[in-house]
């Protein structure tokens, strides 16, 4: 599904990523756990081609997609939630999701099927689909910006900080629809604050530190590992 190799990123003079390597099986959650700065948000960047790696190489369902344009990434199936929802305030809900049907969309082709499956996921989109994205709430912005992504039929979606900024009883929620849409096929990469939450829904993690993976493996084994649990898991 995707491989990324020895992918180094430099802002100015500052390396961000330094030699970057993971990979990803069709139907994952692979979770990246590391503090503030570590790379996390960089990572998923670059391979949603919003950011060029300076060296290495990115493939993605086959294909190198190092070189690939935004637009063309979201075509073969790749998703970018970012964080801060960047949600369009002007649209409507409904708006919102249409929006993201231009990658795949052909004349006359009805969008209702994949309306009804992200309504299904976020009961609330459907009884605010005719508000417009400013005057929703922050969890209710999270639910839109995570559904305009399933609209554009993800094959792999990228997840920055999904629960950031929300109530404890919303952050459980947006966990459960991680784990349905993972439950239909989607393969996602997640970058979540809470590294205990993230851990607890992955199959398997990365642990960055200073642009670096140091260290991988099964979420579980990562759980029991004493350095991550001293420094990400508050053991």
């Amino acid at each position: 599904m995707l491989d990324v190799e020895q992918v180094d990123i430099f802002y100015g003079n500052l390396q961000a990523l330094k030699q970057v390597s993971l990979g990803m099986k069709p139907g994952e959650i692979v979770t990246l756990v590391g503090a503030n700065g570590a790379g996390k948000s960089t990572l998923l960047k670059t391979i949603s081609g919003l950011i060029r790696p300076s060296r290495g190489s990115i493939r993605c369902l086959g294909k190198s997609i190092e070189k690939t344009s935004v637009e063309k990434i979201v075509a073969m199936g790749v998703c970018h939630v970012p964080e801060g929802r960047r949600i369009f305030p002007g649209l409507t809900v409904f708006g919102n999701l249409e929006v993201a049907t231009s990658s795949w969309r052909r004349a006359g082709e009805s969008c209702q099927t994949d309306l009804e499956n992200v309504y299904r996921l976020f009961p609330r989109l459907r009884e605010r689909k005719d508000q417009l994205g400013w005057s929703l709430s922050g969890g209710e912005q999270q639910m839109l910006a995570m559904g305009r992504a399933l609209m554009a039929r993800p094959r792999l979606l990228l997840l920055d900080e999904p629960s950031l900024g929300l109530a404890p009883r919303l952050v459980q929620s947006v966990i459960d629809v991680i784990r349905r849409i993972n439950e239909q096929g989607v393969t996602v990469l997640l970058v979540e604050q809470n590294a205990h939450t993230a851990l607890q829904i992955a199959h398997r993690g990365y642990v960055l530190e200073l642009g670096r993976v140091v260290l991988s493996g099964a979420a579980a084994d990562l759980m029991k590992d004493e350095r991550v649990k001293k420094a990400y898991l508050g053991g």
